[in-house]
């Protein structure tokens, strides 16, 4: 999805706000210069890219005999940990990118109230979203005795924060989110007990805990709010540097990248500051090191972020100069997310069941296969939406009906 229509799972336009030093006088004659038909694939092809890393991880949990965390280093095996560690670049990817997307939808000419209403009436949709399709789609149940929300729930919120953000300067609204990311940690050892009553609310804001509504309704918050909004705060204001020339934007892109990934070595090798899951030997070198990669996702630690932001935002400006044919392929799932995520879980659900069945297995999760199947039906499921999403793609592309823009 590109940012001249819609970004992320996301879109909207707004007028120009004012931009931090130095980039304000190389990038605010780019919001009213840049034409209305420009588009950065870059951004479409990692946004593709993630994505069907993202199909992987839902396949893998439909399909696997493994029923234990990936990431659990007692049980797990080598190809067992890379299959789960690698999708950690999804969600921030994809909150990131939304909040970039943001930002890139100025350059459309529009009013800021209407980039602002469009954030909140997208965030608020892409809720009713989790609570009711995305819900469906991961328990094929209607029981409602429970709600768990994920990644579209976190979302929808950041989206509808932002909705206000984007009406502060953009350095103000980066500042916000760099310390969120950067600060939180500072709150791990801060429980719910201590908010009393109020306890649910910090549940919902920084910790991943179930909670009870009534006496016969629990609420799980899979994604804490923080600093999933510091996430898509920042890629909006990060998103001036993408208005730079192309060769300036290439190089700030693949210097910073790699940065962000050096400072995030620097301070999980330090086991202080930035996760509260401390990395150590391990009974061989590689899983040694999938201890240090091993970083706290529930909430993102501010090491969990550089670890997967450094190398996400090098890779964008590696991709820059396009990705030959994979790039073509990946750039149609890039321009219809929210289309994409729902076909595929869909899909990865409906089949895990059959084959479930298959083997004798039974109920809306039936799992039982090894790795090498895991990776035939995701590489199943990626060709076999490829051309739905096709068709939706250039039908947003043809059409400029509003309701296109919501999916």
């Amino acid at each position: 999805m590109s940012h001249n229509d819609q970004f992320a799972t996301t879109g909207g336009c707004g007028a120009a706000s004012p931009l931090p030093p130095p980039l304000a006088g190389a990038i605010q004659p780019a919001l009213t210069a840049l034409p209305r038909s420009s588009r950065l694939d870059s951004l479409d092809i990692l946004r593709g890219l993630v994505m069907v890393l993202m199909a992987l991880d839902h396949v893998r949990y439909f399909f696997t005999n493994a029923n234990f965390n990936p990431t659990d280093l007692t049980q797990t095996s080598v190809a067992l940990f890379l299959t789960r560690w690698v999708t950690h670049y999804c969600a921030p990817v994809f909150v990131f990118i939304a909040g970039m997307g943001a930002f890139l939808s100025k350059t459309r000419g529009k009013t800021l109230p209407d980039l602002s209403r469009f954030l909140w009436t997208r965030g608020l949709m892409l809720v009713v979203f989790e609570l009711t399709i995305v819900r469906f789609g991961w328990s094929f149940s209607f029981s409602l005795d429970s709600i768990g929300v994920q990644v579209i729930w976190a979302l929808g919120i950041s989206m509808i924060c932002l909705a206000a953000l984007v009406r502060l300067p953009v350095r103000v609204a980066g500042l916000f989110g760099v310390a969120m990311i950067v600060g939180h940690n500072a709150f791990d050892g801060v429980r719910p007990e201590t908010f009393g009553s109020l306890g649910w609310l910090w549940n919902v804001l920084h910790v991943s805990r179930p909670f009870q509504i009534t006496s016969s309704f629990t609420f799980m918050p899979a994604y804490p709010l923080i600093p999933w909004i510091g996430v898509m705060a920042a890629g909006y204001a990060f998103g001036g540097v993408l208005l730079q020339e192309p060769a300036r934007r290439t190089r700030i892109l693949m210097t910073l990248g790699a940065s962000l990934a050096a400072v995030f070595i620097l301070i999980r090798a330090l086991n202080g500051y930035g996760d509260m899951a401390p990395w150590s030997p391990q009974k061989n070198a590689s899983f040694t090191v999938f201890s240090f990669l091993n970083t706290t996702k529930y909430p993102p630690s501010l090491d969990y972020l550089l670890m997967t932001l450094g190398p996400a935002i090098f890779a964008l400006g590696a991709l820059d100069k396009g990705a030959g044919a994979l790039g073509r392929f990946l750039v149609v799932f890039g321009r219809v997310p929210m289309f994409f995520y729902i076909l595929h879980l869909y899909m990865a659900h409906s089949l895990g069941v059959v084959a479930g069945m298959l083997q004798g297995l039974s109920g809306s999760k039936a799992r039982g296969f090894d790795l090498p199947v895991v990776y035939f039906a995701w590489i199943g499921v990626v060709l076999a939406i490829y051309p739905l999403c096709k068709w939706y793609g250039d039908l947003k592309r043809r059409r400029t009906d509003a309701w296109l823009t919501y999916l």
